[in-house]
């Protein structure tokens, strides 16, 4: 039966909050915005850490908030939550990341912690060996799962030997990491030159940073270089097939090249994605989940890093069914490539891009978040405007034209792991196979 959607109604520019911006004196920049909505304040802090050691920077992640020189890792627990907040830590190829949240009227308290946290954080032996335990476990279980296992072997297919080719240290290295360390690289990394912090909420913008500064304002020290090279270009070549000897599925891995966020053709290269695989009711998820039943879904999606811009899609499929849902994917690729989109076809993807921009700025998790991504590029709100824009104004043509340049599957890197002693003959016919370890 045929889809009739209605007109698409124009898109509304977009009404961006209140907000400001400063430079603090010790080099962190401070954006805060309002959005009233809950008496709640949104804390996201970026620290750039690209070129940090793998298996310390992952600890000291894991590890920041377990205590001070006055304050226990109960305590620091203890005080967040009297003034309703929380605060954690995380770890991406580029930065370390600090988020949670507070009642309103707790900020400044919330920041008295952090910075507490960011300048006095010691690491206590226990502490770090019990969390040292936890993500060694961790490590061990990510090991056991199929998706972390071919995302590990797409990235080194991918980066080779570029910083962010691995992206997860191996528990020996884990296990070699002592406290000391952690002291060390904390002193020498976590410094606010070069850092962002983002606060949204029920908050006066200016009064906020006036918050901001006089809490964080001797938290000091100059930024190391963490620069990252340029991601090398894709190299096209054979696929690797990961032998995961009696496996029921296969996981199936595609990266292609993409565009950055700047980039003036990335809302079209957005738009194809969408169309080709990047929600529910693109053409890969019609062809192998409705249509043939191989899958129970696949996704494509752009990851943007520091240092360039990959389109990676995935899809988990039954073994027997493997190289045929290689196929479809290598047909759906090549259509997307070499044939424009559909008006109707386009206009709902169009729809759904707009639609999933204003809902991911709808609450304040959501923007702080958001705003903190976009500011580790370089980038503000105002950028959701532009991009907002260039969605509503993409044609087919253009689509086209880069979905030709970057999603033809001459240009994929494709990694499947899987059970070799099943599905080798299978891929063998549709292209050429070179083995992996696992």
């Amino acid at each position: 039966m045929t889809k009739t959607l209605p007109d698409l109604i124009p898109d509304s520019e977009l009404t961006l909050p209140p907000q400001a911006e400063r430079k603090l004196p010790n080099g962190l920049i401070v954006i805060a915005i309002r959005r009233a909505a809950v008496p709640l304040v949104e804390v996201r802090l970026r620290v750039p850490f690209g070129r940090a050691p793998l298996a310390a920077a992952t600890l000291l992640s894991q590890a920041l908030f377990t205590g001070t020189g006055s304050m226990s890792m109960l305590d620091i627990a203890a005080e967040l939550q009297a003034v309703g907040g929380s605060l954690g830590a995380g770890l991406d190829p580029d930065r370390l990341q600090i988020s949670g949240n507070a009642l309103a009227d707790g900020l400044g308290r919330t920041l008295e912690i952090l910075a507490g946290v960011l300048t006095d954080a010691t690491y206590p032996g226990e502490e770090v060996v019990t969390e040292r335990e936890r993500l060694v476990d961790h490590i061990q279980v990510a090991l056991s799962q199929p998706s972390h296992l071919a995302r590990v072997a797409l990235l080194k297919r991918m980066f080779v030997d570029h910083p962010y080719a691995v992206q997860t240290p191996s528990e020996a290295e884990v296990h070699a990491v002592e406290p000391e360390a952690l002291r060390e690289l904390h002193a020498d990394r976590v410094r606010p030159d070069g850092s962002t912090l983002v606060l949204v909420g029920d908050i006066d913008p200016e009064q906020a940073i006036d918050v901001a500064e006089k809490m964080l304002g001797g938290w000091t020290g100059v930024a190391r270089d963490g620069e990252i090279p340029p991601t090398p270009a894709l190299r096209p070549g054979s696929l690797l097939l990961v032998d995961r000897p009696g496996s029921v599925q296969s996981s199936l891995r595609i990266a292609l090249p993409a565009l950055t966020r700047t980039d003036p053709d990335y809302a079209a290269l957005a738009l194809a994605n969408l169309v080709f695989g990047g929600y529910f009711s693109s053409r890969w998820v019609e062809n192998i989940r409705e249509d043939k039943g191989y899958t129970y879904g696949s996704h494509s999606v752009v990851e943007h890093f520091a240092a360039g811009s990959a389109l990676v899609a995935a899809a988990d499929v039954a073994t027997e069914v493997t190289g045929p849902a290689l196929l479809e994917t290598t047909y759906e690729l090549g259509r997307i490539a070499s044939l424009p989109p559909g008006e109707e076809e386009l206009e709902q993807a169009r729809r759904y891009a707009l639609g999933t921009l204003r809902l991911g700025m709808s609450t304040q998790a959501g923007l702080a978040s958001l705003a903190s991504v976009y500011a580790g590029f370089g980038l503000r709100l105002g950028h959701l405007r532009d991009h907002s824009a260039a969605l509503a104004a993409a044609t087919r043509e253009q689509v086209a034209a880069v979905a030709a340049k970057h999603l033809a599957p001459s240009r994929a890197v494709t990694v499947v792991l899987g059970d070799a002693a099943a599905i080798e003959d299978q891929l063998s016919t549709l292209t050429t196979v070179e083995r992996g370890a696992q």
